[in-house]
Parts: C-alpha cells; sequence; structure tokens
C-alpha cells in the first residue's frame, strides 16, 4: 500500500505554486511532482491539485503523456483502473524542477513583493 498523496501538498503560497518557472503547462510541473514518488491513479493526484478542475487535469495528463513525460497504463481488472506515472524522461525532469523551485523558495519575498506590486500598481488599458 502507498503512502497517499497528501491534501496541503501544494498550498496556494508554496515555491512550486509561485515558480515562475513554467514546465509544460500551469499544473505541469505539480502533476510531475506528485508522480515523483511513483504511480498514481486520477482520484489520489486530485487530493493535492484540488484546485484543479478534473478536465483541466485530464488535459495536463495527456499533455503530459504525450510529451513522453509519463505513462499512462489501464488495469483491466474486476474493477478497471488507470494509474500515471513518470517515464524515464520525465524523472529527467525533476532535477531541473528541483533547482526552479529552490530559486523560487530562496527569492520567494521579492516574487510576493513584485506580484504585489505590479497587482496594485494602475496599469494602461491597452497593450504597449
Amino acid at each position: 500500500m502507498r503512502e497517499p498523496l497528501p491534501a496541503d501538498m501544494f498550498e496556494e503560497l508554496c515555491p512550486s505554486s509561485l515558480n515562475p518557472i513554467r514546465f509544460g503547462d500551469k499544473w505541469a510541473g505539480l502533476v510531475i511532482r506528485c508522480l515523483e514518488g511513483g504511480p498514481r491513479r486520477f482520484s489520489e493526484l486530485r487530493v493535492p491539485l484540488s484546485r484543479v478542475t478534473p478536465k483541466v487535469l485530464t488535459r495536463s495528463l495527456r499533455s503530459l503523456e504525450r510529451d513522453g513525460l509519463i505513462k499512462r497504463t489501464v488495469y483491466a481488472e474486476a474493477t478497471p483502473h488507470v494509474e500515471y506515472e513518470l517515464t524515464p524522461l520525465g524523472r529527467s525532469m525533476l532535477e531541473p524542477m528541483a533547482a526552479a523551485c529552490a530559486w523560487a523558495e530562496h527569492h520567494w519575498d521579492e516574487l510576493l513583493d513584485a506580484r504585489e506590486s505590479y497587482d496594485t500598481a494602475p496599469h494602461l488599458d491597452q497593450a504597449g
């Protein structure tokens, strides 16, 4: 029996969610982190990724599968189910992601200050 993923794995303000460096779509890096410890079912991924709608999570998983970063396995047993796991290519993303997360954690205050400053500043309605 594998250890369940913690529901608060990605709190709203954690270095992983604050990281301005994107690996795939908005949620791909978090999905990869969830699969770091081994294969997971969709319902298991939904626990720490509760802010992601099932439709968007499905889209992210398909995109990661298309890119060769995860493998989807269908088990046609008495209770059919699907599991997702990192491929060797997907596992190779863990090291650069860890470096990006460490960077975001180191620059946490600066990132928050910059975002708050931007969000409270008056902006032109026109591009340019």
